[in-house]
């Protein structure tokens, strides 16, 4: 569909049509705000996107945004370097930050597996996850990305590749809306969620004995027999022998029967 407006004006609501969750009404609103504006805002608005193409990347160790090369929750010595939490985007860290419940550091995936989009797992920062889990001080790696098909697929996948190093891995619990996002997530709900995860995989500290040799090859001999019945000792039990039609006692009840009395 042809816009209404020509030149610059229509080129700039095309622009922020791209842009997610702004239709083309709402692209409409903001330039006409922009319109109203002075030169001097506009100029800051324009000179602010730059910027952050120009100066903002992403952390060399977890992938969040930032100016440095490591970003301020990597290099802070404060946080646990025993745990890490898995999310889909930065953004994401951010709404865990909230809570004000976490204290470990965070890996970014840089998205989720979405086969519909061509997203596969070579095209998250998965590798670089298992890079992280080398030296042997993660102790557990929480899974919080989003609570929906492409979410639950991507936890799937790493709890598969990771379930052989046998580390802790937790998802969070079921607070979180299912086909949400949890950026939407509320401080109480993301509090509740990590309070809850729960394991999904990794070793226990005493794992149970495997059966022996012997029972494993010999089917027909059980590690261990069941044990007899036990003799029925209630009400049913007869303990009186059999009677004869006649009303005598049966000889074969008595293997030494009595003897006949002399004259």
């Amino acid at each position: 569909m042809a816009g209404i407006f020509d030149g610059a004006v229509q080129n700039l609501i095309d622009a922020f049509s791209r842009l997610p969750s702004i239709g083309p009404k709402s692209a409409q609103r903001i330039v006409f705000y922009l319109l109203e504006q002075d030169e001097a805002e506009v100029k800051e608005l324009a000179d602010a996107l730059l910027a952050v193409k120009e100066k903002v990347h992403f952390c060399e160790i977890c992938g969040n945004v930032t100016e440095q090369k490591v970003c301020t929750i990597c290099s802070d010595p404060r946080r646990s370097e025993e745990t890490i939490c898995v999310v889909e985007e930065a953004k994401d860290i951010v709404a865990i930050e909230r809570t004000r419940e976490y204290r470990g550091k965070y890996h970014v995936l840089g998205g989720s597996i979405n086969p519909i989009r061509g997203i596969g797992p070579e095209d998250l920062r998965i590798r670089e996850l298992l890079q992280r889990l080398q030296n042997g001080a993660v102790q557990e790696v929480i899974l919080a990305t989003d609570p929906n098909i492409e979410g639950e697929a991507t936890a799937a996948y790493i709890i598969r590749l990771l379930s052989p190093i046998g580390i802790k891995i937790s998802r969070l619990a079921s607070g979180l809306p299912v086909g949400g996002d949890l950026e939407y997530a509320d401080e109480i709900t993301l509090s509740r969620a990590f309070e809850g995860r729960t394991k999904v995989a990794g070793f226990d500290a005493a794992p149970a004995q495997p059966a022996t040799p012997e029972a494993a090859t010999d089917p027909a001999t059980p590690p261990n027999p069941p044990a007899a019945p036990a003799a029925e000792t209630g009400p049913t039990a007869n303990t009186n022998p059999p009677a004869t039609p006649d009303g005598e006692t049966s000889r074969a009840a008595h293997p030494n029967p009595p003897a006949a009395p002399k004259n």
